[in-house]
């Protein structure tokens, strides 16, 4: 299989407030609009994207109608973790996880949308040498 392309779609009951969430806190911008879907792409990188559909719609087969975000965590790797909890706080967003290093090599932290789906804002670092041995190459 040669994929094109890959993003994330979002089912929720929220459509608009939830695409307005990522426009807002980050830097998104929507590329289709209905009422039942919106596509979202980064104003950064255009191959940055993610979908927010409407969780009832006919598209969705019946066995996973009706259903909504859950048990999924976004990952976004940024040049600046701290500028963007720094950026997150005062926007008053949720922080479930303030900021922090990871010996496996991460300064992040997690916040989430209005679905309650997971956001983990992160910036690369340098792992402890007991977690650099596990990187494969």
């Amino acid at each position: 299989m040669k994929c094109t392309q890959f993003y994330p779609v979002i089912m929720t009951d929220k459509v608009q407030e939830t695409a307005d969430f990522y426009i807002s806190h980050f830097r998104f911008r929507p590329a289709f609009a209905s009422d039942w879907y919106i596509h979202l792409q980064s104003t950064e990188d255009e191959a940055v994207n993610i979908a927010v559909l409407d969780g009832t719609h006919e598209t969705i087969p019946e066995a996973g109608r009706g259903r909504v975000a859950g048990g999924v965590i976004l990952n976004f790797e940024v040049e600046d973790v701290d500028a963007e909890y720094a950026r997150a706080t005062k926007a008053g967003l949720p922080i479930l996880l303030a900021l922090r290093d990871e010996a496996f090599g991460q300064r992040h932290f997690i916040t989430a949308d209005p679905n309650g789906v997971l956001i983990d804002l992160i910036t690369p670092i340098p792992p402890s040498p007991e977690f650099a041995a596990q990187y494969l190459e």
